[in-house]
């Protein structure tokens, strides 16, 4: 991808955050740690320097991330002086919600607490680092995603976005998510990342780490309260991860990329998407359709 496109795609994003940012009245970005919320982090920078960037970040911590990525957060939150907001669900963390144990835990521990935090807080401009290339129902949802009361997408409601003109408008207690990388690929993003020297989670360059082999997919044995299924056994593996969420539900990829450029070359040959190790995407038809209907990022 030549340099003039990549310059492109960071106009754009920063056309969008700077023109929807004047209308909000309570902005929050949200911050998965991953290499697209690093992404959308060094927009938001460009986009407000010299001053300090205006908007916090909000992490939905599940308890079950990556340590390395929480590692990543503390680190990158410091180093640039960020307002971090952390929410947990502690219903669910005391009721012992757990991805091994219980099918609706994405619902309780992610869905649930964004919503929670959303009303409680009443954030009206909701930022995210989605991208249309991800997954078949972001492709459907617009850069100014309109959201009820109820924190639901309804993709019949959307509205034109001619020339990135914004129809902003709002009820009481209705927001928008808003997507400044709608129009980037996950190639975009690598070659951005390398053009601009963005720090990001070491998980996505390979290393030999414990995992275990499930049904043709390798898990990161991250702590001591992984749980192995019978016959199951801790093996070394060169693996990186494509996507970065909580570690018994993301698949990790059998790989030698320990560079930018290597991951960028790996990504051009592969005929793989890249949530194809989210379990979380493949539980149900439609999955993740419905778990933003329900108000899933």
């Amino acid at each position: 991808m030549s340099r003039k496109h990549l310059k492109y795609l960071e106009e754009e994003s920063i056309e969008i955050i700077r023109n929807t940012f004047s209308s909000s009245s309570n902005p929050v970005i949200l911050y998965s740690i991953g290499k697209d919320s690093s992404v959308l982090l060094h927009l938001f920078q460009k986009a407000f320097f010299p001053l300090k960037m205006p908007v916090p970040l909000l992490h939905i911590d599940t308890g079950w991330k990556f340590q390395s990525m929480i590692k990543f957060r503390d680190k990158i939150v410091k180093k640039h002086d960020l307002k971090l907001i952390v929410y947990k669900n502690k219903k669910g963390i005391k009721d012992g919600v757990n991805p091994f144990d219980h099918d609706d835990y994405t619902t309780i521990m992610k869905t649930d607490a964004l919503k929670e935090v959303l009303s409680q807080n009443k954030y009206d401009f909701i930022y995210g680092g989605a991208r249309r290339d991800e997954e078949k129902s972001r492709s459907k949802e617009k850069v100014l995603s309109h959201r009820n009361k109820f924190h639901v997408w309804d993709p019949k409601d959307q509205r034109i976005e001619p020339w990135h003109i914004f129809n902003t408008y709002k009820q009481n207690d209705e927001s928008f998510r808003i997507f400044p990388l709608s129009n980037w690929t996950e190639l975009n993003i690598w070659e951005y990342i390398n053009y601009e020297s963005i720090e990001i989670v070491p998980l996505y360059f390979s290393e030999s780490r414990t995992v275990v082999k499930r049904e043709n997919n390798y898990f990161l044995v991250d702590d001591n309260r992984f749980k192995f299924k019978k016959d199951e056994l801790a093996i070394k593996k060169n693996v990186r991860f494509r996507t970065l969420g909580c570690y018994p539900l993301t698949a990790g990829i059998e790989s030698s990329a320990k560079t930018i450029n290597q991951i960028i070359n790996e990504l051009k040959k592969t005929s793989f998407t890249e949530r194809s190790g989210r379990l979380i995407d493949l539980d149900k038809e439609g999955s993740m359709e419905l778990k933003k209907r329900e108000g899933y990022f």
